[in-house]
């Protein structure tokens, strides 16, 4: 068994290894045709459930044939111009490449004696990112698995720098259209469950701020306690920016922490045309930001950024067999003195990778192309009379539904689009999401993909609306 172990004698044997696997995959990428090939949970859960897992192989070919039957030929593939679900994005050669490096040396990114170099390329993007960001001199970070675990440690920050003693008057404010992530922080925190408090948006989806000002001015009367304030820049419903202006100054006169949720948005930050839609980015306590969405990073690859690295404090315990508080005196860099993790991957060295080989102008460009397909996609979208489109997008999300020529009830087209939006899935032409607005069903476009043409948008449109007739038609025959 010794001879599965990657070390300098089986150096040949792991070459041949990953470059078949590099080949099968690449190989996969070159024929694929459609995003996803349709197959069902009971299709293909009993391939699966035949493997016997006590029974290896025992050879790296055979279980990459094996592998090919129940995850590649099945995968849903990002890369493909037709997924148009959920905020994943096609992933840039130089990050991959990263992540085979990563993975093949397994640096953990704890401690200084287990990463050497990798600690400090991991701060020095932190440092370049928040440089970006423009948060200051006194800024820091680290690197962490994705925006739900940023967002908790942000809120964790701030409870802990909130003046009261009693949890139970602690509150958080955030718009309607915020992440999920921030209620399952505020029970994960231990706070009650009255805790956040949901403002509601404007017609463009954007955080009213009159009425966070009398919200906040509520909580003071009730002698409540504003413990922050989370703004979001690209909710991942509309991909809307709440205004970072006003809710900074909101958050200043009230003595809240602020919050910034950039997972989706953070692609602005090496944008070469639009940074200025994250203007007031830099008045933040604390920001959250997800390479591995509008950086073109495979997952995962995200950050919790604070304007006072003094404030990550918070998360510090130290333990003698690890970190021990002489670590400190001794100025040795232990990343694990900052994040909720102890063991954890290298994956700063994939966003290294695509800066010293793309740039960040590069990764702009890229993100660039994505919003003014969005804005092509709001075009066709308003002209088309089939679908009614919510608003005109900031980013590169459009969410609309179809609408059928002949009256009908509402009930009636909400079932119509998640039929069609299930009926495109199960065919693997196209992927899109769904979500709801106002209690009404809708779909969702989420372009991350600059491969994605108009062209592929109209045809996904016809798709879509050939499946809701198709329901409507049968629904008609059924009732007559």
């Amino acid at each position: 068994m010794r001879a599965h172990l990657l070390n300098d004698a089986t150096a040949e044997q792991y070459r041949r290894s990953v470059t078949e696997g590099v080949e099968r995959v690449a190989a996969r990428l070159a024929t694929t045709r459609r995003p996803f090939t349709g197959v069902t949970p009971d299709e293909l859960a009993p391939l699966i459930d035949s493997v016997d897992l006590d029974r290896p192989l025992g050879d790296a070919s055979a279980a990459l044939d094996e592998l090919e039957q129940v995850y590649l030929r099945d995968a849903v593939y990002f890369h493909h111009p037709r997924y148009l679900g959920h905020l994943n994005c096609p992933v840039v050669i130089p990050a991959v490449l990263g992540e085979a490096v990563l993975s093949a040396v397994n640096s953990s990114l704890d401690t200084w004696d287990q990463s050497a170099g990798g600690t400090l390329i991991e701060r020095r993007l932190i440092d370049w990112t928040t440089g970006r960001a423009g948060l200051g001199p006194a800024a820091d970070g680290v690197f962490t698995s994705g925006g739900s675990q940023s967002n908790l440690q942000a809120l964790l920050l701030a409870r802990e720098e909130a003046k009261t003693d009693d949890p139970a008057k602690l509150r958080i404010f955030s718009s309607d259209c915020s992440h999920f992530s921030v209620q399952k922080s505020a029970k994960l925190l231990g706070l009650s469950p009255q805790a956040v408090v949901s403002i509601p948006t404007d017609r463009h989806k954007r955080l009213q701020s009159v009425a966070l000002a009398a919200e906040l001015e509520l909580c003071a009367a009730q002698g409540l306690v504003p413990m922050a304030i989370v703004a979001t820049a690209g909710t991942t419903d509309f991909g809307s920016i709440d205004p970072l202006h006003e809710i900074a100054e909101l958050a200043g006169q009230f003595g809240a922490w602020m919050h910034v949720d950039a997972a989706y948005g953070c692609g602005l930050l090496a944008s070469p045309t639009r940074r200025h839609l994250l203007d007031g980015i830099e008045r933040a306590d604390s920001v959250t930001v997800d390479f591995h969405k509008s950086f073109f990073q495979p997952v995962s690859s995200s950050a919790l950024l604070v304007r006072d690295g003094a404030t990550l404090r918070h998360a510090t315990y130290h333990a003698d067999y690890l970190n021990p508080r002489r670590t400190v005196e001794e100025r040795i860099p232990n990343q694990v003195d900052k994040s909720l993790q102890t063991t954890r991957r290298f994956d700063a060295l994939k966003l290294w990778m695509t800066l010293r080989v793309m740039g960040a102008d590069g990764v702009g460009q890229l993100f660039d192309e994505v919003c003014d397909l969005a804005a092509a996609g709001w075009d066709l979208l308003a002209a088309d009379a089939r679908y009614d489109v919510v608003v005109e997008p900031s980013l590169s999300t459009l969410v609309f539904r179809y609408i059928p020529a002949a009256v009908t009830s509402p009930g009636e087209i909400d079932r119509a689009n998640l039929y069609a939006r299930k009926a495109l899935f199960a065919s693997g032409e196209a992927v899109v999401a769904g979500t709801k607005v106002d209690g009404r069903q809708y779909l969702k476009f989420t372009l991350l993909n600059p491969e994605t043409t108009v062209h592929d948008i109209a045809a996904v449109l016809d798709l879509i609306a050939g499946h809701a007739e198709q329901y409507l038609g049968e629904n008609l025959v059924h009732a007559s």
